[in-house]
Formats: C-alpha cells, structure tokens, sequence
C-alpha cells in the first residue's frame, strides 16, 4: 500500500472515530447529590434554674426555733404587734416579749445573756455595751421608729394645757407641789406625780431631757444622776415599770400627771389628755418638723452571731423592719427617718452575712 493511501486511510479512521464520538449521546454527568445534612439542631442552651430568693431562707414559715425578746415598755406595743404578725405569715415558733424596762432589758441581754433581742427607748449606754461584750456579745442597733413623749393629765383636768419644759421639771423635782405654784390661775390642790421606774428607758430620757437641767453639778452643768436622785426623792410620786399603770393612776384624778410613750396615750386618749409642751403638741408634723421637745428615737438590739447561731432571730428583724412603715403609725408612734431606716437594714445585712 502505497504512502499516500495509508495516509488517506488514517484520515477515514480518524474521521469516523470524530463522527462516532459525536454522535453517541452524551452520557450526562451523574447529578451531585446534594449531601443530606440532617440539620444538627444547635445545643440547646441550658435552662436557666430559675433564680432563688436569696431572701427566702429568712421568710416566717422557713424558721423554726423560739425568739425571746424582753425590754422597753415603749418598744413593747412595737415587738408585740410584729410577733403577732410575723406568726400570721406562718412561723410556727413561740415569740416572748417582755416588758421589763429598757435597763433591765439590757441587765437581761448583756449580763444573764438570756434574750435575743433587747428593746430599748435609748441609746445602749457605754457600760452595757461593755457588758455585753464581756460575754461575748457585740450589740447591733437598729432604729425601729421616733415616739413622742406624751404628758398627760385627766380628761377631767380643765385648767391645764400647757407646759414648759422648766414647769414640768419643777414638779418633777418638787419645787412645785400645788397646781396654783405652776400657775396662779390653776387651783390649789396637790399636784400627784406619776413617773415610769428607773428601770425604764422613759424614765432615762424624762431625766435627761427635763430633770436634769435643774439639777446641775458643781460646774453649773445639768447633771443626770442628780436628777435622778432628786426624781426618785419625791415626796407622794408613783413609779411603775407598768404603762398601764400609770394611765389608770392618772386618769383618776384630775390633779394627776404623768409621762409615757405616745402610742399608750393614743390607746388611752378618750380617758386623758395630752399637753402641749412649749406650745407645741405632740404630733407627726410636729416631730417630722423637729419642733416637738420631747421626742426620742426607739431602738431593738441584737448581734452578728445571735442572728446567725439563730436564723429565726435574723428572720423576725428583717421581717419586722420591713414591716414598720405600715404599721408604726397605727401603733401610735412616728417613722424613724429613711437614712436611719436605711442604716438598719445595713446593719442587718452586715450581720447576717447577706
């Protein structure tokens, strides 16, 4: 075969294999299967638990374990209307509130180391503080309210008033012993004298805030045990740890007089009468706008480790003081201030740890 016919026949070959392949259907591509991704649902993010109250531990019907509490007759109504409610939401333990008297509350609660809580219508003196910590007790004060100091005579007295701070010392140390020595215009009959014993925070700041000043010392200055001495000398006057004693002295006579917390003349006020003192009645507006000069600030203490040794103890201060707005008042007493109230919590908050 010659060169030229082999190469034409190449030609044909190549040719036919071109055609060939042309013609045949093109196979199609094998489709690309799109992989199943089973959508992987993202980690549930974990349920949260839901929040706890931190607060709850310290909720009436959480406690158990009885509380004792023992001291001022003024703070008396206070505690006891908090016991009782504190009980109504479910604590189930037994709540004691004494009335002894501010100073034996503190003999109680810094010397015998008996009670949980001391109530006081003062200020915890140096040496009671020292006291308590003697044995092992760091006092913690909160300030539950402010009382206004009622000087009462009988719904029957219809000559009095009024008084000034310096009257009224007067006949706490006998200078006066007849109404008409007070003023020319009152008969002359004998002035009877009722006063809270001198166990009593009452009696403390009656001698302080009246007393005193008409007693002074060598240095002309007033003197708190002089006064004292002079008040417990009187010739003729009642004392009593009792409130409630005095009110039922006083009113039965119209020649009576004597002084205790607001709220038991205001249980008490169809029976006496309150008098102005310098002018001014005792009253909210008058110790919001601090014109009254008779009124005081009321207290209860406790401690770090009591409140911590006795969850209940914690549960029933920080339920009580969180319950005074809407109960102080009706109870016949007066609102501490917000920053004393705040100061309170503060200190409740720091003993207990929270």
């Amino acid at each position: 075969m010659t060169k030229t016919v082999r190469s034409l026949l190449f030609v044909v070959v190549a040719l036919s294999l071109v055609l060939a392949a042309c013609g045949t259907p093109a196979t199609e591509a094998p489709v690309a299967t799109e992989a199943v991704v089973e959508a992987t649902e993202a980690p549930a993010e974990p349920t949260a638990a839901p929040t706890e109250d931190p607060m709850a531990m310290y909720a009436p019907d959480a406690v158990e374990g009885d509380i004792i509490t023992a001291g001022s007759s003024t703070v008396f109504p206070v505690t006891e209307r908090m016991a009782e409610l504190f009980q109504q939401e479910g604590y189930t333990g037994n709540i004691t509130v004494d009335s002894i008297g501010t100073g034996a509350g503190f003999e109680r609660f810094c010397v015998a180391g008996e009670s949980d809580i001391s109530n006081a219508s003062r200020a915890i003196k140096d040496s009671e503080k020292e006291a308590c910590v003697a044995i092992g007790r760091e006092p913690l004060e909160f300030r539950v309210g402010t009382d206004a100091l009622a000087v009462v005579v009988s719904a029957e007295n219809d000559f009095a008033t009024n008084l000034t701070k310096e009257q009224l010392g007067k006949i706490y140390t006998g200078e006066f012993t007849t109404w008409d020595q007070v003023d020319a215009s009152f008969p002359a009959e004998t002035i009877l004298v009722y006063s809270p014993g001198s166990d009593s925070g009452t009696f403390d700041y009656f001698v302080e805030a009246v007393v005193a000043p008409l007693t002074p010392n060598a240095d002309g200055k007033a003197d708190t045990k002089l006064g004292e001495e002079a008040l417990l000398a009187l010739e003729g006057a009642q004392f009593s740890e009792d409130d409630n004693v005095l009110v039922q002295g006083v009113e039965g006579s119209p020649y009576a007089i004597g002084y205790f917390g607001y709220a038991y003349f205001v249980e008490n006020s169809g029976a006496l009468k309150a008098l102005s003192i310098e002018g001014v009645e005792p009253s909210q507006e008058a110790v919001d706008a601090g014109d009254y000069p008779l009124a005081r600030p009321l207290f209860i203490y406790s401690t770090a480790s009591i409140m911590q040794e006795k969850p209940q103890v914690a549960a029933f201060i920080y339920f009580y003081l969180n319950n005074l707005e809407d109960n102080i008042v009706d109870i016949g007493y007066f609102p501490a201030p917000a920053a004393d109230l705040q100061g309170a919590m503060d200190a409740w908050t720091a003993g207990t740890g929270n």
